[in-house]
């Protein structure tokens, strides 16, 4: 029988499903996944996003399906007509970038959320959530699977396959869990599934101005905080020297935090617009509080924030917190926000200038 939530969202026909602005394989594999599972149940299923396809996941079968928002009319009325709007891995409608959140609101359809970040929005009509989870892709699995487990096969599988790869780090961080690893060898079990050649088409499709932008990237590595926080910095127009894009400079957060001693890593990226924040952590060191006093959020173990400023005034902001939310021993209570965020940001504002 149906979950709740998977029966009200099959209770709807045309359905509209889309996911945060710079997607990555979670976002894409649980949103493709979701997709040919309806359209197999008979739903008329549109997909579309913000921003395009990453190119190390336009592989993936039915990918092509997903269109970029460019407000055509077949667009605006294919949300304009849908019954269900669904957001995967995204808890905020801000996510989704302006021009479709727009869309997505003045539609009378009933909203759907499937996700695993922490404090989401609370706008959705109905919500499947669990910031436990390791991907979104967990969840969709687990709806899937109690309805109609003979679906998840070929493309369905290996869509959901790329979103507990990626989201995971291949399986290495603590949101790895047994009932993870179950979910994997059901997947694999399929056939259609070769983890070398996902991992290789994921992770080894890499580009010269991408090797380039890392060694530049790398030469600003810096260590502070008694070692325990480590970050690199992209400058404005960095990129563009090198040919590069933003989607090349993902993952270079994860370098400081290969260092021993480094809890939290951080990854600033300049644009014209301000500066993107990356945090990454190990363990109990959580850094979504870190992230959402400065007005951002994600998971407890990674998170961002895009501060309005430029780059040297980003780093006197997020580096302002460390004291505060770095922890020292396992099993530290996280300091409460809940009435001090906005307080506090505004000090950070004022310290910068």
């Amino acid at each position: 029988m149906a979950h709740p939530f998977l029966q009200a969202l099959l209770g709807h026909d045309a359905v509209v499903i889309t996911t945060h602005v710079r997607p990555d394989g979670d976002a894409i594999g649980s949103q493709l996944a979701l997709g040919l599972y309806l359209e197999e149940l008979g739903k008329d299923v549109t997909m579309i996003n913000e921003h395009p396809v990453p190119e190390n996941l336009e592989w993936l079968q039915g990918v092509e399906r997903i269109r970029v928002y460019d407000r055509s009319l077949v667009q605006r009325a294919a949300i304009a007509h849908a019954d269900a709007i669904v957001l995967v891995d995204c808890n905020a409608g801000a996510r989704v970038g302006e021009r479709l959140e727009r869309s997505i609101r003045n539609s009378g359809a009933t909203k759907f959320l499937v996700d695993h970040h922490t404090e989401p929005e609370m706008w959705f009509n109905h919500v499947y959530r669990r910031a436990g989870a390791a991907a979104t892709a967990e969840l969709l699995y687990e709806l899937m699977v109690r309805h109609r487990p003979t679906s998840i096969k070929g493309a369905i599988s290996m869509a959901l396959y790329v979103g507990l790869v990626t989201d995971t780090g291949s399986f290495r961080f603590d949101t790895v869990t047994p009932k993870v690893h179950r979910m994997a060898a059901a997947l694999l079990e399929d056939g259609v599934i070769r983890p070398g050649a996902v991992h290789g088409a994921v992770y080894e499709t890499r580009s010269l101005a991408w090797a380039r932008l890392l060694s530049r990237a790398l030469g600003s590595l810096t260590v502070c905080k008694g070692g325990r926080v480590g970050y690199v910095a992209i400058g404005r127009g960095v990129l563009s020297s090198f040919g590069a894009t933003r989607e090349d400079a993902e993952g270079f957060v994860d370098y400081p935090l290969a260092l021993k001693e480094v809890l939290v890593a951080l990854l600033f990226t300049e644009t014209t617009k301000g500066t993107k924040v990356s945090f990454r952590s190990k363990g109990s060191q959580h850094v979504h509080r870190w992230a959402r006093s400065l007005g951002g959020g994600g998971h407890c173990n990674a998170a961002g924030v895009f501060l309005r400023y430029p780059l040297e005034k980003a780093k006197q902001m997020v580096l302002a917190g460390a004291d505060r939310f770095l922890c020292e021993e396992p099993g530290w209570a996280e300091p409460s926000l809940d009435h001090e965020d906005e307080a506090y940001l505004s000090t950070l504002v004022q310290a910068v200038h």
